[in-house]
Protein backbone atom coordinates (compact mmCIF):
# COMPACT_ATOMS: atom_id res chain seq x y z
CA UNK A 1 0.00 0.00 0.00
CA UNK A 2 0.79 3.45 -0.94
CA UNK A 3 0.24 6.64 1.32
CA UNK A 4 1.06 9.76 -0.02
CA UNK A 5 0.91 12.59 3.26
CA UNK A 6 0.74 16.29 1.82
CA UNK A 7 1.72 18.46 4.72
CA UNK A 8 4.21 17.75 7.26
CA UNK A 9 2.57 19.85 10.29
CA UNK A 10 0.88 18.28 13.21
CA UNK A 11 -1.64 16.22 11.33
CA UNK A 12 0.47 14.33 8.21
CA UNK A 13 3.55 13.53 11.20
CA UNK A 14 1.31 11.80 13.00
CA UNK A 15 -0.34 10.27 10.80
CA UNK A 16 2.99 8.66 9.02
CA UNK A 17 4.20 7.89 12.57
CA UNK A 18 1.09 6.09 13.59
CA UNK A 19 0.70 4.46 10.23
CA UNK A 20 4.39 3.14 10.60
CA UNK A 21 3.61 1.71 13.63
CA UNK A 22 0.09 -0.35 12.28
CA UNK A 23 1.73 -1.30 9.33
CA UNK A 24 5.88 -1.90 8.56
CA UNK A 25 5.55 -2.51 4.62
CA UNK A 26 3.37 0.16 4.11
CA UNK A 27 4.82 2.63 1.47
CA UNK A 28 4.72 6.50 3.08
CA UNK A 29 6.02 9.63 1.40
CA UNK A 30 5.26 12.89 3.34
CA UNK A 31 5.40 15.54 0.65
CA UNK A 32 6.11 19.06 2.39
CA UNK A 33 6.48 22.18 0.51
CA UNK A 34 8.23 24.23 2.36
CA UNK A 35 11.55 23.28 3.52
CA UNK A 36 10.38 22.96 7.42
CA UNK A 37 9.03 19.76 8.91
CA UNK A 38 7.60 19.30 12.23
CA UNK A 39 8.14 22.54 13.84
CA UNK A 40 7.26 23.40 17.17
CA UNK A 41 4.80 26.11 15.82
CA UNK A 42 3.17 27.13 18.60
CA UNK A 43 6.37 27.44 20.38
CA UNK A 44 7.34 30.51 17.34
CA UNK A 45 6.60 33.52 19.58
CA UNK A 46 8.79 32.86 22.92
CA UNK A 47 11.68 31.74 20.12
CA UNK A 48 11.54 35.50 19.01
CA UNK A 49 10.98 37.13 22.16
CA UNK A 50 14.64 34.27 23.07
CA UNK A 51 12.43 32.45 26.00
CA UNK A 52 13.47 29.54 23.81
CA UNK A 53 16.79 30.58 22.76
CA UNK A 54 17.82 27.09 21.31
CA UNK A 55 16.37 26.78 17.11
CA UNK A 56 17.15 23.31 17.42
CA UNK A 57 14.43 21.98 20.11
CA UNK A 58 12.12 23.77 17.98
CA UNK A 59 12.36 20.89 15.51
CA UNK A 60 9.95 18.26 16.78
CA UNK A 61 11.51 15.68 14.43
CA UNK A 62 13.72 15.29 11.41
CA UNK A 63 13.42 14.32 8.06
CA UNK A 64 16.74 11.91 9.39
CA UNK A 65 14.58 10.90 12.59
CA UNK A 66 11.33 10.00 10.19
CA UNK A 67 13.88 7.73 7.96
CA UNK A 68 15.98 6.17 10.61
CA UNK A 69 13.26 4.94 12.96
CA UNK A 70 10.08 5.05 10.70
CA UNK A 71 11.31 4.48 7.54
CA UNK A 72 9.30 7.65 6.24
CA UNK A 73 10.66 8.85 3.51
CA UNK A 74 10.04 13.05 3.40
CA UNK A 75 10.46 15.30 0.10
CA UNK A 76 11.15 18.75 1.33
CA UNK A 77 10.42 21.70 -0.86
CA UNK A 78 7.98 19.34 -2.61
CA UNK A 79 4.64 21.76 -3.51
CA UNK A 80 1.88 19.68 -4.92
CA UNK A 81 -0.34 21.46 -7.69
CA UNK A 82 -2.73 19.22 -8.69
CA UNK A 83 -4.15 16.19 -7.86
CA UNK A 84 -5.60 13.45 -10.17
CA UNK A 85 -8.49 11.69 -8.42
CA UNK A 86 -9.26 9.45 -11.64
CA UNK A 87 -5.86 8.70 -11.76
CA UNK A 88 -5.38 8.57 -8.22
CA UNK A 89 -1.51 10.51 -8.53
CA UNK A 90 -0.85 14.24 -7.71
CA UNK A 91 1.33 16.68 -9.65
CA UNK A 92 4.46 18.15 -8.32
CA UNK A 93 5.25 21.60 -9.09
CA UNK A 94 8.21 20.71 -11.51
CA UNK A 95 5.70 17.94 -12.97
CA UNK A 96 6.29 14.89 -11.72
CA UNK A 97 3.04 12.77 -10.69
CA UNK A 98 3.35 10.12 -8.00
CA UNK A 99 0.77 7.74 -7.04
CA UNK A 100 -1.11 6.52 -4.36
CA UNK A 101 -3.50 4.01 -2.88
CA UNK A 102 -4.52 6.85 -0.17
CA UNK A 103 -4.23 10.45 0.29
CA UNK A 104 -3.88 12.21 3.48
CA UNK A 105 -4.42 15.90 2.82
CA UNK A 106 -2.55 18.20 5.77
CA UNK A 107 -1.77 21.71 4.19
CA UNK A 108 -2.63 23.12 7.55
CA UNK A 109 -3.56 26.97 7.48
CA UNK A 110 -2.10 30.17 5.98
CA UNK A 111 -1.83 33.75 8.11
CA UNK A 112 -4.82 35.90 7.03
CA UNK A 113 -3.19 38.95 5.37
CA UNK A 114 -6.06 41.69 4.27
CA UNK A 115 -5.47 43.71 1.60
CA UNK A 116 -4.55 47.24 2.85
CA UNK A 117 -3.29 49.80 0.95
CA UNK A 118 0.67 49.91 1.21
CA UNK A 119 0.44 45.86 3.02
CA UNK A 120 2.09 44.33 -0.16
CA UNK A 121 5.36 43.77 -0.34
CA UNK A 122 6.06 45.76 2.90
CA UNK A 123 9.48 44.77 4.43
CA UNK A 124 7.92 45.73 7.59
CA UNK A 125 5.33 43.60 7.91
CA UNK A 126 5.55 39.85 8.81
CA UNK A 127 3.45 36.78 9.52
CA UNK A 128 3.96 33.90 12.26
CA UNK A 129 3.55 30.88 11.20
CA UNK A 130 7.44 28.55 10.52
CA UNK A 131 10.48 29.27 11.58
CA UNK A 132 12.00 30.77 9.03
CA UNK A 133 9.22 33.81 9.68
CA UNK A 134 10.96 33.64 13.01
CA UNK A 135 14.13 34.41 12.36
CA UNK A 136 13.05 36.96 9.61
CA UNK A 137 11.64 39.32 12.79
CA UNK A 138 14.49 38.31 14.93
CA UNK A 139 17.13 39.51 12.11
CA UNK A 140 14.76 42.94 11.18
CA UNK A 141 14.89 43.79 14.88
CA UNK A 142 18.42 43.07 15.37
CA UNK A 143 19.73 44.92 11.77
CA UNK A 144 17.19 47.75 12.24
CA UNK A 145 17.24 48.08 16.00
CA UNK A 146 13.06 48.59 15.40
CA UNK A 147 12.05 51.35 18.15
CA UNK A 148 7.95 50.83 17.57
CA UNK A 149 5.86 47.62 17.14
CA UNK A 150 2.58 47.14 16.03
CA UNK A 151 0.83 43.41 16.09
CA UNK A 152 -2.40 43.75 14.19
CA UNK A 153 -4.92 41.34 15.93
CA UNK A 154 -5.64 40.34 19.46
CA UNK A 155 -5.83 36.28 19.24
CA UNK A 156 -3.35 34.13 20.56
CA UNK A 157 -0.56 34.54 18.02
CA UNK A 158 -1.06 38.46 18.25
CA UNK A 159 -0.84 38.22 22.34
CA UNK A 160 1.73 36.15 22.60
CA UNK A 161 4.03 38.31 19.99
CA UNK A 162 3.10 41.64 21.70
CA UNK A 163 4.22 40.02 24.84
CA UNK A 164 7.56 38.95 22.87
CA UNK A 165 7.88 42.04 21.83
CA UNK A 166 7.44 44.37 24.59
CA UNK A 167 10.94 44.35 26.21
CA UNK A 168 12.42 45.28 22.76
CA UNK A 169 10.29 48.01 21.71
CA UNK A 170 7.47 50.39 22.19
CA UNK A 171 4.12 48.04 21.46
CA UNK A 172 0.92 48.77 20.34
CA UNK A 173 -1.51 45.68 19.55
CA UNK A 174 -4.46 46.69 17.21
CA UNK A 175 -7.60 44.73 17.66
CA UNK A 176 -10.79 45.15 15.54
CA UNK A 177 -13.27 43.95 17.86
CA UNK A 178 -14.03 44.69 21.03
CA UNK A 179 -12.00 43.02 22.67
CA UNK A 180 -9.23 40.71 22.43
CA UNK A 181 -9.15 36.47 23.22
CA UNK A 182 -12.35 36.18 20.90
CA UNK A 183 -12.92 32.95 22.28
CA UNK A 184 -13.74 34.32 25.75
CA UNK A 185 -16.44 37.01 26.54
CA UNK A 186 -16.25 40.45 27.79
CA UNK A 187 -15.32 39.88 31.70
CA UNK A 188 -12.39 37.41 31.34
CA UNK A 189 -10.73 39.46 28.27
CA UNK A 190 -11.02 42.62 30.42
CA UNK A 191 -8.93 41.17 33.08
CA UNK A 192 -6.11 40.49 30.56
CA UNK A 193 -6.56 43.67 29.04
CA UNK A 194 -5.64 45.01 31.99
CA UNK A 195 -2.65 42.71 32.31
CA UNK A 196 -1.67 43.51 29.26
CA UNK A 197 -1.67 46.96 29.70
CA UNK A 198 -0.02 47.08 32.88
CA UNK A 199 2.74 45.72 31.04
CA UNK A 200 3.06 48.78 28.99
CA UNK A 201 1.63 47.52 25.96
CA UNK A 202 -0.48 50.06 23.77
CA UNK A 203 -4.20 48.79 22.98
CA UNK A 204 -6.68 49.63 20.44
CA UNK A 205 -9.59 48.25 20.23
CA UNK A 206 -12.52 48.27 17.97
CA UNK A 207 -10.44 49.53 15.43
CA UNK A 208 -8.70 48.51 12.33
CA UNK A 209 -5.69 49.20 10.34
CA UNK A 210 -6.87 51.52 7.03
CA UNK A 211 -3.38 51.59 5.39
CA UNK A 212 0.01 51.34 6.00
CA UNK A 213 2.80 54.39 5.23
CA UNK A 214 6.03 54.16 5.38
CA UNK A 215 6.85 55.01 8.77
CA UNK A 216 3.35 55.64 9.90
CA UNK A 217 0.18 53.60 10.31
CA UNK A 218 -3.34 55.18 9.66
CA UNK A 219 -6.52 53.35 11.46
CA UNK A 220 -10.08 53.05 10.54
CA UNK A 221 -10.39 55.96 13.21
CA UNK A 222 -8.06 58.02 11.42
CA UNK A 223 -5.48 57.78 14.01
CA UNK A 224 -1.98 57.25 13.08
CA UNK A 225 0.62 55.45 15.21
CA UNK A 226 4.69 55.33 14.28
CA UNK A 227 6.11 51.45 13.39
CA UNK A 228 9.15 50.12 12.54
CA UNK A 229 7.96 46.60 12.40
CA UNK A 230 4.56 45.52 12.23
CA UNK A 231 3.14 41.39 13.11
CA UNK A 232 0.07 40.45 11.80
CA UNK A 233 -1.97 38.26 14.04
CA UNK A 234 -5.27 38.31 12.61
CA UNK A 235 -5.31 34.89 12.47
CA UNK A 236 -5.81 31.81 9.84
CA UNK A 237 -7.15 30.48 6.59
CA UNK A 238 -7.33 26.62 6.42
CA UNK A 239 -5.47 25.64 2.85
CA UNK A 240 -8.07 24.47 0.49
CA UNK A 241 -7.06 25.12 -2.59
CA UNK A 242 -5.81 21.90 -3.87
CA UNK A 243 -9.11 20.01 -2.67
CA UNK A 244 -11.37 22.59 -4.00
CA UNK A 245 -9.34 22.14 -7.48
CA UNK A 246 -9.98 18.73 -7.39
CA UNK A 247 -13.51 18.63 -6.37
CA UNK A 248 -13.91 17.74 -3.10
CA UNK A 249 -16.57 18.81 -0.91
CA UNK A 250 -16.27 22.42 1.12
CA UNK A 251 -17.88 22.99 3.94
CA UNK A 252 -20.31 26.44 4.74
CA UNK A 253 -17.11 27.24 7.37
CA UNK A 254 -14.35 27.39 4.47
CA UNK A 255 -12.64 23.78 5.62
CA UNK A 256 -12.73 20.76 3.72
CA UNK A 257 -15.14 18.66 4.73
CA UNK A 258 -15.08 15.14 6.45
CA UNK A 259 -16.69 12.83 7.80
CA UNK A 260 -16.52 10.97 11.64
CA UNK A 261 -13.63 8.68 9.75
CA UNK A 262 -11.55 12.03 8.65
CA UNK A 263 -12.50 10.94 5.37
CA UNK A 264 -13.37 13.49 2.51
CA UNK A 265 -16.01 13.14 -0.31
CA UNK A 266 -13.46 10.72 -1.92
CA UNK A 267 -12.80 7.70 0.18
CA UNK A 268 -9.28 7.02 -0.91
CA UNK A 269 -8.87 11.00 0.44
CA UNK A 270 -8.69 11.91 3.92
CA UNK A 271 -8.13 15.16 5.36
CA UNK A 272 -7.73 16.75 9.07
CA UNK A 273 -5.50 19.24 10.65
CA UNK A 274 -6.16 23.23 10.60
CA UNK A 275 -7.48 22.59 7.12
CA UNK A 276 -10.84 20.53 7.38
CA UNK A 277 -13.84 21.84 9.37
CA UNK A 278 -15.41 19.30 12.29
CA UNK A 279 -18.19 19.02 14.42
CA UNK A 280 -18.57 21.03 17.23
CA UNK A 281 -18.95 19.48 20.70
CA UNK A 282 -21.77 21.63 22.37
CA UNK A 283 -23.49 22.74 19.31
CA UNK A 284 -23.05 20.54 16.65
CA UNK A 285 -22.62 23.23 14.23
CA UNK A 286 -19.36 22.76 11.42
CA UNK A 287 -16.56 24.93 12.95
CA UNK A 288 -12.41 25.71 12.52
CA UNK A 289 -10.83 24.88 15.00
CA UNK A 290 -7.10 25.20 14.44
CA UNK A 291 -5.49 23.93 17.48
CA UNK A 292 -2.58 21.44 17.57
CA UNK A 293 -4.35 18.93 20.31
CA UNK A 294 -7.37 17.98 17.29
CA UNK A 295 -4.55 18.08 14.48
CA UNK A 296 -2.50 15.33 16.22
CA UNK A 297 -5.86 13.47 16.98
CA UNK A 298 -7.12 13.59 13.52
CA UNK A 299 -3.25 12.33 12.02
CA UNK A 300 -4.16 8.96 14.42
CA UNK A 301 -7.55 8.25 13.40
CA UNK A 302 -6.51 8.72 9.72
CA UNK A 303 -3.64 6.11 9.83
CA UNK A 304 -6.33 3.67 11.72
CA UNK A 305 -8.77 4.29 9.25
CA UNK A 306 -6.12 3.99 6.35
CA UNK A 307 -5.31 0.37 7.93
CA UNK A 308 -9.32 -0.29 8.75
CA UNK A 309 -9.74 -0.03 12.41
CA UNK A 310 -12.57 3.07 12.01
CA UNK A 311 -11.52 5.03 14.79
CA UNK A 312 -13.86 8.18 15.01
CA UNK A 313 -13.19 11.68 15.66
CA UNK A 314 -15.72 12.60 18.46
CA UNK A 315 -16.32 16.16 17.55
CA UNK A 316 -13.93 19.52 18.62
CA UNK A 317 -14.44 20.88 22.56
CA UNK A 318 -12.04 23.92 21.45
CA UNK A 319 -10.19 23.64 24.70
CA UNK A 320 -7.56 26.14 24.90
CA UNK A 321 -5.12 28.42 27.14
CA UNK A 322 -2.64 31.17 26.74
CA UNK A 323 0.24 32.81 28.67
CA UNK A 324 -0.83 36.57 29.08
CA UNK A 325 2.53 37.95 31.09
CA UNK A 326 1.87 36.71 34.38
CA UNK A 327 -1.61 35.61 33.75
CA UNK A 328 -3.22 32.31 32.03
CA UNK A 329 -6.34 32.74 30.35
CA UNK A 330 -8.02 28.91 29.59
CA UNK A 331 -11.32 28.08 27.87
CA UNK A 332 -13.76 25.11 26.90
CA UNK A 333 -16.75 24.31 24.84
CA UNK A 334 -18.40 27.97 23.77
CA UNK A 335 -18.52 31.23 25.49
CA UNK A 336 -21.82 33.20 26.17
CA UNK A 337 -21.14 35.64 22.91
CA UNK A 338 -20.96 32.43 20.88
CA UNK A 339 -23.87 30.85 22.59
CA UNK A 340 -25.97 33.95 21.85
CA UNK A 341 -24.74 33.97 18.62
CA UNK A 342 -26.13 30.47 18.24
CA UNK A 343 -29.31 30.91 20.07
CA UNK A 344 -28.55 28.31 22.63
CA UNK A 345 -30.65 29.12 25.68
CA UNK A 346 -28.14 29.52 29.22
CA UNK A 347 -27.50 30.26 32.02
CA UNK A 348 -24.32 31.05 33.62
CA UNK A 349 -22.60 32.07 37.14
CA UNK A 350 -19.13 33.37 38.19
CA UNK A 351 -16.95 32.96 41.23
CA UNK A 352 -13.90 33.52 42.09
CA UNK A 353 -11.60 31.01 43.31
CA UNK A 354 -8.42 30.42 45.58
CA UNK A 355 -5.45 28.75 43.94
CA UNK A 356 -4.73 26.77 46.99
CA UNK A 357 -6.09 27.33 50.01
CA UNK A 358 -6.39 30.95 51.15
CA UNK A 359 -4.65 30.44 54.39
CA UNK A 360 -1.50 28.48 53.03
CA UNK A 361 1.11 31.47 51.75
CA UNK A 362 0.74 32.24 47.83
CA UNK A 363 -2.63 32.14 47.59
CA UNK A 364 -3.90 34.09 44.39
CA UNK A 365 -7.66 34.50 43.10
CA UNK A 366 -8.51 33.13 39.69
CA UNK A 367 -12.07 34.36 37.70
CA UNK A 368 -14.40 31.09 36.44
CA UNK A 369 -17.17 31.58 34.56
CA UNK A 370 -19.26 28.92 33.75
CA UNK A 371 -21.90 28.42 31.31
CA UNK A 372 -25.11 25.78 31.40
CA UNK A 373 -28.02 25.00 30.74
CA UNK A 374 -31.70 24.27 32.27
CA UNK A 375 -30.99 20.44 32.13
CA UNK A 376 -27.24 20.50 33.66
CA UNK A 377 -25.77 20.61 30.78
CA UNK A 378 -22.22 22.42 31.07
CA UNK A 379 -21.99 24.28 28.16
CA UNK A 380 -18.41 26.57 28.31
CA UNK A 381 -15.87 27.60 30.83
CA UNK A 382 -13.47 30.40 31.17
CA UNK A 383 -10.91 31.45 33.98
CA UNK A 384 -8.58 33.95 34.14
CA UNK A 385 -5.53 34.05 37.25
CA UNK A 386 -2.29 33.27 37.86
CA UNK A 387 -1.79 29.23 39.11
CA UNK A 388 -3.71 26.22 38.74
CA UNK A 389 -6.30 28.19 35.92
CA UNK A 390 -5.80 25.63 33.05
CA UNK A 391 -5.79 22.53 35.61
CA UNK A 392 -9.02 23.81 36.48
CA UNK A 393 -10.30 24.22 33.03
CA UNK A 394 -8.98 20.74 31.99
CA UNK A 395 -10.84 18.99 34.77
CA UNK A 396 -13.85 20.87 33.03
CA UNK A 397 -13.56 19.44 29.76
CA UNK A 398 -12.94 15.82 31.02
CA UNK A 399 -16.26 17.05 32.50
CA UNK A 400 -17.89 18.02 29.62
CA UNK A 401 -16.23 15.00 27.27
CA UNK A 402 -17.76 12.76 29.27
CA UNK A 403 -21.20 14.18 29.58
CA UNK A 404 -21.52 14.96 33.20
CA UNK A 405 -23.95 17.56 34.21
CA UNK A 406 -23.67 20.44 36.83
CA UNK A 407 -24.27 18.46 39.96
CA UNK A 408 -22.05 16.08 39.29
CA UNK A 409 -19.10 18.70 39.52
CA UNK A 410 -20.02 19.07 43.22
CA UNK A 411 -19.08 15.15 43.51
CA UNK A 412 -15.57 15.35 41.60
CA UNK A 413 -12.86 14.27 43.89
CA UNK A 414 -9.67 16.35 43.35
CA UNK A 415 -6.42 16.23 44.53
CA UNK A 416 -6.43 18.41 47.67
CA UNK A 417 -3.54 19.55 50.47
CA UNK A 418 -3.16 23.27 51.46
CA UNK A 419 -0.20 24.10 48.64
CA UNK A 420 -2.06 22.97 46.35
CA UNK A 421 -5.74 23.08 46.27
CA UNK A 422 -9.08 23.53 48.57
CA UNK A 423 -11.06 20.84 50.52
CA UNK A 424 -13.60 22.77 48.21
CA UNK A 425 -12.06 22.77 44.58
CA UNK A 426 -13.13 25.82 42.50
CA UNK A 427 -14.41 22.97 40.20
CA UNK A 428 -16.78 21.90 43.03
CA UNK A 429 -17.39 25.69 44.03
CA UNK A 430 -19.01 25.93 40.21
CA UNK A 431 -20.98 22.83 40.68
CA UNK A 432 -22.39 24.18 43.52
CA UNK A 433 -23.21 27.41 42.30
CA UNK A 434 -24.79 26.20 39.12
CA UNK A 435 -27.06 23.93 41.21
CA UNK A 436 -28.12 26.31 43.15
CA UNK A 437 -29.52 28.44 40.83
CA UNK A 438 -30.57 25.68 39.19
CA UNK A 439 -33.10 24.68 42.19
CA UNK A 440 -34.13 28.22 42.55
CA UNK A 441 -32.28 28.92 46.07
CA UNK A 442 -31.18 32.41 44.61
CA UNK A 443 -30.87 34.57 41.28
CA UNK A 444 -27.57 35.78 39.43
CA UNK A 445 -26.90 38.95 38.67
CA UNK A 446 -23.83 40.77 36.51
CA UNK A 447 -22.46 43.92 35.60
CA UNK A 448 -24.94 44.25 33.02
CA UNK A 449 -27.53 44.07 35.86
CA UNK A 450 -26.74 47.21 38.16
CA UNK A 451 -28.59 49.33 35.59
CA UNK A 452 -32.27 50.40 37.51
CA UNK A 453 -31.43 47.81 40.44
CA UNK A 454 -31.64 48.83 44.10
CA UNK A 455 -27.63 48.07 45.10
CA UNK A 456 -26.87 46.93 48.69
CA UNK A 457 -23.26 46.61 50.22
CA UNK A 458 -23.74 43.57 52.35
CA UNK A 459 -20.34 43.50 53.79
CA UNK A 460 -19.58 45.01 57.56
CA UNK A 461 -19.33 49.00 57.49
CA UNK A 462 -15.71 49.38 57.85
CA UNK A 463 -15.31 47.42 54.14
CA UNK A 464 -18.18 49.18 53.12
CA UNK A 465 -16.63 52.99 54.11
CA UNK A 466 -13.23 52.23 52.44
CA UNK A 467 -15.15 50.96 48.82
CA UNK A 468 -18.60 50.64 47.25
CA UNK A 469 -20.17 50.89 44.57
CA UNK A 470 -21.47 54.12 43.34
CA UNK A 471 -25.12 55.10 45.14
CA UNK A 472 -25.49 51.55 46.93
CA UNK A 473 -26.93 51.57 50.27
CA UNK A 474 -24.96 49.78 53.21
CA UNK A 475 -26.95 47.08 55.49
CA UNK A 476 -24.71 44.70 57.01
CA UNK A 477 -26.00 40.99 56.40
CA UNK A 478 -26.70 40.09 60.01
CA UNK A 479 -28.61 43.14 59.92
CA UNK A 480 -31.14 41.87 57.29
CA UNK A 481 -33.14 39.76 59.42
CA UNK A 482 -34.09 42.60 61.51
CA UNK A 483 -33.56 45.43 58.48
CA UNK A 484 -35.35 43.54 55.73
CA UNK A 485 -39.20 45.86 56.08
CA UNK A 486 -37.05 48.77 54.95
CA UNK A 487 -37.02 46.92 51.61
CA UNK A 488 -39.16 47.12 49.02
CA UNK A 489 -40.27 44.26 47.77
CA UNK A 490 -41.66 45.59 43.96
CA UNK A 491 -37.93 46.34 42.99
CA UNK A 492 -35.21 44.78 42.17
CA UNK A 493 -32.64 44.63 44.24
CA UNK A 494 -29.03 43.50 43.89
CA UNK A 495 -26.96 42.21 47.00
CA UNK A 496 -23.29 42.54 46.44
CA UNK A 497 -20.08 41.93 48.89
CA UNK A 498 -16.66 40.93 48.16
CA UNK A 499 -16.48 38.17 45.78
CA UNK A 500 -19.96 36.85 45.85
CA UNK A 501 -20.31 34.38 48.82
CA UNK A 502 -21.75 36.97 51.42
CA UNK A 503 -24.22 38.57 49.39
CA UNK A 504 -25.33 35.21 48.47
CA UNK A 505 -26.21 34.13 52.41
CA UNK A 506 -27.95 37.89 52.75
CA UNK A 507 -29.99 36.76 49.37
CA UNK A 508 -31.04 33.74 51.22
CA UNK A 509 -32.11 36.38 54.41
CA UNK A 510 -34.64 37.83 52.08
CA UNK A 511 -35.99 34.93 49.83
CA UNK A 512 -37.02 33.32 52.91
CA UNK A 513 -38.89 36.27 54.23
CA UNK A 514 -41.12 36.48 51.43
CA UNK A 515 -38.72 38.61 48.14
CA UNK A 516 -39.14 37.29 44.73
CA UNK A 517 -36.82 40.00 43.45
CA UNK A 518 -33.73 39.88 44.87
CA UNK A 519 -30.53 38.99 43.37
CA UNK A 520 -26.97 37.86 44.42
CA UNK A 521 -23.90 40.13 42.32
CA UNK A 522 -21.59 36.84 41.18
CA UNK A 523 -18.09 37.34 41.43
CA UNK A 524 -18.95 40.74 43.77
CA UNK A 525 -17.05 44.23 43.69
CA UNK A 526 -13.53 42.64 42.81
CA UNK A 527 -15.16 41.63 39.74
CA UNK A 528 -16.83 44.87 39.22
CA UNK A 529 -13.49 46.99 40.05
CA UNK A 530 -11.76 45.23 37.53
CA UNK A 531 -14.35 45.97 34.72
CA UNK A 532 -14.02 49.23 35.95
CA UNK A 533 -10.49 49.36 35.35
CA UNK A 534 -10.63 48.19 31.76
CA UNK A 535 -13.49 50.99 30.89
CA UNK A 536 -11.30 53.35 32.37
CA UNK A 537 -8.35 52.88 30.69
CA UNK A 538 -10.15 52.09 27.13
CA UNK A 539 -11.18 56.12 27.71
CA UNK A 540 -8.08 57.45 28.06
CA UNK A 541 -7.17 55.38 25.37
CA UNK A 542 -9.88 57.39 23.27
CA UNK A 543 -8.51 60.53 24.07
CA UNK A 544 -5.09 60.01 23.02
Amino acid sequence: MKVLIIGGGACGASAAARLRRLDDSAEILILEKTFEISIANCGLPYYCSGVIADEEVMHVSSPKKFKELLNVDIKLGAEVVAIKRDEKKVVLQNGEELSYDKLVLAPGASPFIPDIKGAKNNPKIFTVRMLQDAEKIKEFIKITGAKNAVVIGGGFIGIEMAESLAELANTTIVELGRHVLPQVDDEIAAVAQNEIRKHGVNLILSDGVKEFGENELTLESGRQIPYDIAIMGIGVRPETTLAAACGLEIGKSGGVKVNEFMQTSDENIYAGGDSVEVSHFVSGADVLIPLAGPANRHGRIIADNIKGYKSTYKKTIGASVIKVFDLTVASVGMSETALKKSGIDYLKTMTFGFSHASYYPGATRTLYKLMFNKDGEILGMQAVGYEGVEKRVDVMATAMRNHNKVWDLIDIELCYAPPYSSAKDPVNILGMNADNILKGFFKPAFYEDLKDAILIDVRNFQTYSRETIDGAKHIYTPDLREKYTELPRDKKIVLFCNTGFQSYVASRILVQRGFENVYSLCAGIELYKLLKQNEEAEKETLKI
